[in-house]
């Protein structure tokens, strides 16, 4: 229905943009990912690729800053059993290039660190795209992703897209988080804070 969306960014938070279209907020749903793209551009023209998702009680319109990452996100939706919102933790922790990279290493551990993704979920992924997926995206040149900072359920997802907002990349925001006790969102941004060079 819809390929893109371009307009004036209205706003943002974690997991939302507005994006003021002549006199009209269309509300998009989104990744860390896109968050981290989006983080400073209030006010400012900005253009998102969509996907819109019809439920039987909800139409939801996803947003995202690359066409990689779209096709990374109807990727992994074709997955059985991955819905548009573990799509988007995923993509909220890796980027479209770095996904690729687990996918067609069979790292399904790395893609198990994204919030609400279990073990046998994230085998399924692997099995199921290990064939598709470099043939859509490229993988990350050289990059390691072994070492992501393990997250603490929802609550990590919800303090590094946190981070994003407040300016961070998302190379910094994961270094912040990285060693975070286990806790709320509140106590894993103070947590953060702490060690960010804003405060020394």
């Amino acid at each position: 229905m819809f390929y893109y969306i371009r307009g004036e960014l209205a706003l943002l938070d974690s997991q939302t943009a507005v994006i003021d279209v002549s006199g009209v907020g269309y509300k998009l749903l989104i990744s860390g990912t896109t968050c981290g793209a989006l983080a400073g551009k209030q006010g400012k023209e900005v253009k998102l690729f969509t996907h819109l998702a019809i439920r039987e009680d909800a139409w939801d319109l996803y947003g995202f800053a690359t066409n990689e990452e779209l096709t990374a996100f109807r990727m992994l939706i074709s997955v059985s059993g991955i819905g548009a919102k573990s799509a988007v933790a995923i993509l909220s922790l890796y980027t479209p290039e770095k996904l690729c990279l687990a996918i067609v290493n069979g790292d399904s551990k790395a893609i198990a660190r994204a919030p609400g993704i279990g073990a046998k979920t994230a085998a399924r992924i692997v099995l199921e795209l290990k064939d598709k997926i470099a043939k859509e995206l490229t993988p990350a040149d050289g990059e390691d992703i072994s070492d992501a900072p393990t997250p603490s359920g929802d609550s990590y997802g919800e303090a590094l897209n946190a981070l994003l907002v407040l300016g961070y990349t998302r190379s910094e925001a994961a270094s912040a988080l990285r060693g975070a006790p286990a806790g709320d969102v509140e106590s894993l941004i103070k947590y953060a804070l702490s060690k960010s060079n804003i405060l020394k």
